[in-house]
């Protein structure tokens, strides 16, 4: 078993098995080359048997190695070899080395006080020369460290239920957490918590809730709340938390209310009960009334208990005119209404309560009003209406149509001599944010939040409040720029460009006048042209096979300077074409007889020419026209007063009116 020294530094030394059951323990050996020094200071006895039992202590969570006690056990005189040996329950946690006794611990296995307990129990074995000399025991405790924090024991933390109806300043509940450590536990509530106000812990290291404040199921139905567990008598304070849930009950606490429910004020669970109100005529009888706002219904105001409820008439029923079913609430008519005119409203009073407490109720009230037979239903004026406004800043303006006259909508009602119904009532569907319109059919605009070029379409209804018809009608509302004029009428232009910018519109306009006069400048044109050439007066006239008596002047050329003194005219009796103008030879033919002129089929002759003023005789010139070899020859002649000196007084003036023909003169 060789050593190196004299208490062999082996962990887990060779030959370990201890005899009397200790099992497998931990020896050292004493070897013979020591055994002159040990027997310097031996006695007779043996030394063994002068240990002694070891009690120390130890703190958990120690490290490896950690120093536990030292042994005063010496060889005897003639014992060869001292071997020692751990034994017991928790021998494993120790190991000798020299003359020590050291903890066996680990990362992996560390000295814990909660889980091995407060004290390590062993036992040391001296063996000499393999027979058993001593039995020492060794009891170690183990010093607590403040090393866990408190835990919430979970049946005390989970969501429990308690009803509204709980007493205030009651224990509603408690809770309970343990320390390992055997720490101390003091208890808080958590002010950030979102219902901390409803309770409170009066003795805080028991743990019991108190309720502070009343609670109530139709506000808060569950209720959370933050619980800290925190150590009290020790320097570290350490501390743990767990949320709870807390579930109300409904408590029968509440009386039952009539539908829709209007509650007295935001907050406040109390409902004001509303009035039901009907119409009827005097030919309705046998039948069920329908009510406004709603059909008459009761709820328990426990819902979560929902009680089962009845109904009753108080007063009102007229003998049993009206009856209610106790179960629905609802009303039926038994038999007709009286004369209207003696009365035109009945009064009812219903009401409702619990089955199983009847002094829980409430109380509302039914008007029934007789009206006369509405045969007609309202009727607006018209199904459009075209409205304008302004561009402006102001908050509200006042929507106008045509003329800038205040736009109102209007219906009419054959029910009454007069048509205007006082029971109608004009809204906008849907609600517009930026349009109202008052009870006499007024539409109000929200001027600043609109813009220029804007367009909407609003849909106006009208409603009877006593019999409950509605009619409908559009607006189309524009808006205009500032500064510009409201349209006078409807016309087809502004419902052309309606929708276009103005400028555009504009110059459309302009385009549109320039081919119209374009189209109106050609047809005068045409129209002038075609006189022209249907207007005998404009043709030119060609003489063929004249009579040699025919003496054609030459062309006149009137200048325009002398235009306004023409000396052929119509007036005149000038008779004058294109080619020229033909006058005839006083000396070469007879005057006409009025029977040539009266004979038909006979040429006329053309009376003679008037004496040329002497404003017009420098620009006459006459050609003679002859028949030489069957041709026309034409004879240039110069003014008669130049040429042959013959005067103006000489020359026959023609007829006025249409020129005569010659008889022998043909014309085209």
């Amino acid at each position: 078993m060789g050593a190196a020294d004299l208490w062999g530094n082996s962990r887990y030394p060779e030959g370990c098995d201890c005899p009397g059951g200790g099992g497998l323990g931990q020896v050292e050996e004493v070897k013979d080359e020591d055994v002159e020094v040990l027997r310097a200071a031996a006695v007779a006895a043996s030394l063994c048997r002068e240990g002694s039992d070891i009690f120390t202590s130890v703190r958990e969570n120690s490290p490896t190695g950690e120093f536990i006690s030292s042994i005063n056990i010496t060889a005897g005189p003639r014992a060869n070899t001292i071997r020692l040996c751990l034994s017991g329950r928790n021998a494993n946690w120790f190991y000798l080395e020299g003359r020590t006794i050291r903890l066996n611990s680990s990362v992996f296995r560390v000295l814990d006080r909660e889980v091995e307990g407060s004290v390590l129990i062993a036992e040391l074995i001296c063996y000499e020369n393999d027979i058993i000399q001593g039995n020492y025991r060794i009891l170690v405790e183990i010093l607590n460290e403040n090393d866990n924090k408190p835990n919430f024991l979970l049946e005390t933390i989970q969501p429990f239920t308690i009803s509204e109806l709980t007493a205030v300043n009651s224990v509603v509940f408690t809770v309970k957490a343990v320390d390992a450590d055997g720490d101390v536990i003091s208890y808080i509530i958590d002010p950030s918590s979102q219902d901390a106000q409803f309770f409170r812990i009066d003795l805080p290291n028991t743990g019991k809730v108190v309720l502070n404040k009343p609670l109530d199921y139709e506000t808060r139905t569950h209720l959370q709340l933050i619980m800290w567990a925190q150590e009290s008598n020790t320097v570290d304070k350490f501390n743990t938390s767990a949320a709870l849930t807390i579930n109300i009950e409904d408590g029968d606490d509440q009386y039952p209310h009539f539908l829709p429910c209007t509650p007295v004020s935001p907050g406040v669970p109390v409902c004001m009960n509303p009035t039901y109100t009907t119409n009827i005529t005097e030919k309705h009888q046998d039948v069920g009334l329908d009510f406004s706002p709603g059909p008459i219904a009761a709820e328990d105001g426990d819902k979560g208990i929902n009680a089962p409820l009845t109904y009753t008439i108080l007063s009102g029923d007229d003998q049993g005119r009206f009856t209610i079913n106790n179960t629905t609430g609802e009303i039926r008519l038994t038999r007709a209404a009286d004369d209207r005119r003696l009365t035109p409203n009945y009064m009812l009073t219903v009401m409702v309560c619990q089955v199983d407490d009847r002094l829980k109720y409430s109380v509302a009230s039914v008007l029934v009003r007789v009206l006369y037979e509405n045969a007609f239903p309202p009727v607006f004026n018209r199904t459009t209406y075209k409205g304008f406004i302004i561009q402006s800043s102001s908050p509200a303006s006042i929507v106008s149509t045509y003329g800038n006259q205040v736009l109102q909508v209007q219906v009419s009602d054959r029910d009454f001599p007069d048509g205007r119904n006082p029971n109608i009532h004009y809204l906008l569907h849907p609600p517009s944010e930026l349009y109202q319109v008052t009870k006499e059919g007024v539409l109000i605009a929200k001027t600043n939040q609109l813009r220029a070029f804007d367009r909407q379409i609003l849909q106006v209804v009208a409603r009877d409040e006593e019999s409950g018809e509605e009619v409908s009608a559009s607006v189309d509302i524009e808006v205009l720029q500032r500064g510009q004029a409201v349209p006078s009428g409807a016309f087809k232009e502004q419902q052309l460009f309606g929708d276009v910018d103005s400028t555009l519109a504009g110059g459309i306009a302009v385009l549109i006048l320039i081919v119209l006069l374009s189209a109106i400048l050609f047809l005068l044109l045409w129209t002038v042209h075609r006189r022209r050439v249907q207007d005998p007066e404009d043709h030119p006239a060609i003489a063929f096979g004249k009579h040699p008596n025919v003496v054609s002047s030459p062309p006149v050329f009137v200048d325009e300077s002398s235009h306004g003194s023409r000396a052929f005219t119509r007036q005149s009796g000038s008779f004058h074409g294109r080619q020229g103008v033909y006058t005839r030879r006083p000396s070469l033919l007879p005057p006409p007889s009025s029977s040539q002129l009266s004979e038909p089929g006979e040429s006329r002759t053309r009376p003679p020419l008037p004496p040329p003023s002497s404003s017009s005789s420098s620009h006459l010139f006459t050609v003679a026209e002859k028949h030489e070899g069957g041709a026309h020859t034409w004879e240039a002649l110069r003014s008669p007063v130049e040429s042959t000196g013959i005067h103006g007084e000489d020359i026959p003036a023609f007829n006025t009116g249409m020129p005569q023909r010659d008889e022998s003169m043909k014309t085209d």
